[in-house]
């Protein structure tokens, strides 16, 4: 692995997430700050797929080749005196977030969640389908004012039939991501900078009695001093590699628990990760503030996607 970044594959991006590399060599990226799902060819060249408004936030293909986004809702944003942006907190009349669903075809987009049976979602933000065709979910929450709404943890069937909140009242939960057997959760907690794991019984199911802790959730490491945790991809050889903004990073925690490795990015809100390539092996990390997709050399292929 090396912290040199490769070369930029774009720029001119309105906070880059959610990177998805596709076969085609191309990359599905969501654009928080300008609403859009957009498409970036191996040279670069950018193509709207859909205007989805709001804030997407996170994006993974499903079961039916459908591209499906997480949507905050949307953010206020600032421009910064070198010219980068700044997310800042939702208007107080920003409408809750939802998942979407996209035809990357045609660019048609159907709104596939907008609340669970006990609450409206205040931030979708990242996801991740397992191998039964379902998929775990985070939402960030929102601040409002002097309140905070805080987020939680969702499972959701892919045709709309379903989705529960598995573990509720999490502060900021963000990146989502499956160990290679497909039996341990991950998320990242942006402002504690911890990253969790939770054993799973079966599909959407946590196993409880794996930890001491009520929610089932056990420390897998933390992030150090002026880092924030983001979303995440999971490599092949089970290392969680979750995105760091604050200082800017990506920080490869080993699975077994403990001190993660940094890898320096120059974009102090690095926000994701995502592996392609034609062996796997390329790293794509998206610059939230500089608006630029990066490629790093990476020394195992990322993990195979339950339907990437």
């Amino acid at each position: 692995m090396t912290d040199a970044i490769k070369e930029y594959l774009t720029d001119g991006l309105m906070l880059p997430e959610g990177p998805v590399a596709m076969p085609d060599g191309s990359l599905i990226v969501v654009e928080v700050l300008g609403g859009r799902l957009t498409r970036i060819a191996a040279d670069g060249t950018k193509t709207t797929v859909a205007e989805l408004g709001g804030g997407p936030n996170g994006a993974a293909i499903g079961p039916d080749g459908r591209c499906y986004v997480c949507n905050n809702g949307g953010f206020d944003h600032m421009t910064l005196p070198g010219g980068g942006l700044l997310p800042l907190e939702a208007p107080l009349d920003t409408p809750p977030g939802s998942i979407q669903v996209v035809d990357l075809e045609t660019g048609a987009f159907e709104t596939l969640y907008a609340h669970s049976d006990k609450t409206p979602f205040w931030g979708p933000n990242d996801i991740v389908f397992d191998d039964a065709g379902g998929f775990w979910f985070t939402d960030f929450g929102r601040d409002r004012g002097r309140t905070r709404m805080r987020g939680g943890l969702y499972y959701a069937k892919a045709d709309g039939s379903e989705v529960r909140e598995v573990v509720t009242a999490l502060d900021g939960p963000n990146g989502v991501g499956l160990s290679p057997d497909g039996t341990t959760l991950y998320v990242a907690l942006t402002f504690e900078g911890h990253l969790i794991s939770f054993k799973l019984a079966g599909p959407g199911i946590i196993d409880t009695s794996a930890s001491h802790m009520p929610n089932g959730s056990s420390i897998v490491g933390r992030a150090g001093s002026g880092m924030y945790l983001d979303s995440l991809a999971v490599d092949s050889a089970g290392r969680i590699c979750c995105a760091s903004p604050g200082m800017g990073a990506v920080l490869v925690f080993p699975p077994e628990g403990g001190v993660p490795e940094v890898i320096a990015i120059p974009d102090f809100l690095t926000t994701n990760i995502a592996f392609g390539g034609t062996d796997g092996r390329t790293a794509y990390v998206t610059m939230g503030s500089t608006g630029q997709v990066a490629l790093l050399d990476w020394d195992v292929p990322g993990l195979k996607l339950a339907f990437g």
